[in-house]
């Protein structure tokens, strides 16, 4: 007994040595790792400003303004629900092919659905581009799974503080691209105006722009080295001709002990440690996938409503500002955080500012309507996004432990991707679910206080759900 407590003392005495030594950053992987999951998010927030005015001009609304963002809706809708359908395989299929050929298939899909979206003439041929998008597209869970691939538990959550970097370029670069490049043949009649095809297809060069920057970054993934397992035609040999893939020759240092490690079935990982992050990651997503949906129709709603009476141009600035700001701070203090605090307590106190933040919604209309638009309701504004940067911190944090949560290291993809069905399903359900409860809210002879009901309801879920997880991921590595 005595020889059993001192041998975990002695590891607890060490672990503070062990953790200063940190495996550094591998930024000849990082960077282009960042730089792949751009695409993906560049592609979404470049259709959001000329979404709406597209859906009049194909004229499926016949002219009815109210229906305008209820197709809006369902083009959105079809590139997640597609998404949620086919993740998983992607990438648990990156588990035996390696991760570089789903990176490329998912760049590909890109570039060639935002060019048929700009030249899409009909509302069924801009939900097929979207959901040839979605079904084709997990470049986000491939970059996930490829920093999962290149760092250790002593360097990861540095790397998760760069995370949100492709995200701060793509919200403030996408609106710019599809704001100002949507019809030029009417905005920029000097440059564009002798233009056909232009004026044929006025939502090409948006588009075409993003197919540009996704070929770009296939042909340097295409060279640029990252993890990868048996060649593609090696496994297509195997499965057509019968012929054992042979083990290709790697550059890449591999622990003696993961060389016996395969990929597992899916009942297989299905352990309590994935459920439980997945469940946290799902309904943290749907909480903030349900905030997000509220906070701009908030902003827009009339004072008298219930919102803020706020313009367009200034919901823009506010939402790209609070952008810019959560990149910044979570690339400064994310690291340092979770060293002092880890990475439980991280996200647990991010989920819990979810109810100062909706508390935050009826305190600033009462605000607004006592005194109207001023530094008081500025004030909340400006820490209500605030908490929203907290509230983006879980996310990284959810990375970690699903790293942690992979019963082996060659099912890593596959982990992954269960945590992203869970969270694309969220994607779909919250923003119509609390856009819903929104509109209900407004309507006479209802509660106004729903929504903040709803929402709070949320809350206590995320973090019941919260509260399953380790107080370090290392807890869950050390006990594999």
């Amino acid at each position: 007994m005595n020889a059993q407590q001192n041998d975990e003392e002695t590891s607890l005495l060490q672990r503070p040595e062990q953790l200063m030594a940190k495996t550094p950053l591998p930024w000849d992987q990082i960077w282009i790792l960042l730089l792949l999951e751009t695409p993906e998010l560049l592609s979404s927030r470049t259709l959001a400003p000329f979404i709406p005015q597209l859906i009049r001009d194909i004229g499926v609304t016949h002219g009815d303004e109210s229906q305008v963002g209820h197709y809006a809706g369902i083009l959105q809708s079809s590139y997640y629900a597609a998404h949620t359908l086919t993740i998983f395989y992607w990438s648990q299929l990156s588990d035996h092919i390696g991760r570089k050929p789903v990176i490329l298939t998912a760049l590909l899909a890109i570039s060639i659905s935002m060019f048929s979206f700009g030249l899409s003439k009909t509302f069924f041929a801009l939900v097929v581009s979207r959901v040839v998008c979605g079904a084709f597209d997990a470049s986000d869970s491939m970059a996930k799974s490829m920093l999962m691939d290149i760092t250790d538990a002593t360097n990861m959550p540095k790397a998760c503080s760069y995370l949100p970097i492709p995200g701060t370029i793509a919200g403030a670069v996408g609106p710019l691209i599809g704001g100002s490049l949507s019809r030029p043949a009417d905005r920029f009649p000097d440059i564009f105006g002798r233009s056909e095809l232009l004026k044929t297809y006025p939502y090409l060069l948006p588009g075409e722009r993003d197919a540009e920057n996704s070929s770009l970054d296939h042909t340097k993934c295409g060279y640029k080295s990252v993890p990868t397992k048996t060649p593609l035609w090696e496994l297509i040999k195997g499965g057509f001709f019968g012929q054992k893939p042979r083990q290709p020759l790697s550059n890449v240092i591999v622990d003696p002990d993961e060389v016996k490690s395969k990929p597992l079935p899916l009942r297989a990982l299905l352990t309590s440690k994935v459920l439980s992050v997945t469940a946290s990651y799902a309904t943290t997503g749907l909480f903030q996938m349900g905030i997000n949906s509220v906070l701009p129709v908030f902003y827009a709603t009339p004072i008298e409503l219930g919102g803020l009476s706020l313009d367009p141009p200034r919901i823009g600035t506010l939402l790209a500002a609070s952008s810019v700001i959560h990149g910044i701070f979570q690339l400064l203090f994310y690291t340092r955080l979770i060293d002092c605090f880890g990475a439980r307590a991280i996200h647990i106190t991010g989920v819990s500012s979810g109810i100062p933040m909706v508390i935050l919604f009826p305190m600033t209309n009462a605000l607004a309507r006592a005194y109207g638009i001023g530094m008081a309701v500025w004030l909340c504004v400006v820490v209500q996004l605030m908490l929203k940067t907290i509230l983006s911190m879980c996310f990284p944090c959810m990375v970690l432990f699903i790293r942690a949560a992979a019963p082996n290291r060659a099912s890593l993809g596959a982990t992954n991707g269960i945590a992203q069905v869970a969270v694309a399903v969220a994607r779909i359900i919250g923003p119509a679910s609390a856009s819903s409860v929104f509109s209900y809210s407004l309507q006479k002879g209802h509660d106004a206080w729903s929504i903040y009901y709803f929402l709070t309801a949320i809350v206590f879920l995320a973090v019941g759900t919260a509260l399953s997880l380790p107080r370090d991921p290392s807890v869950w590595q050390d006990s594999q």
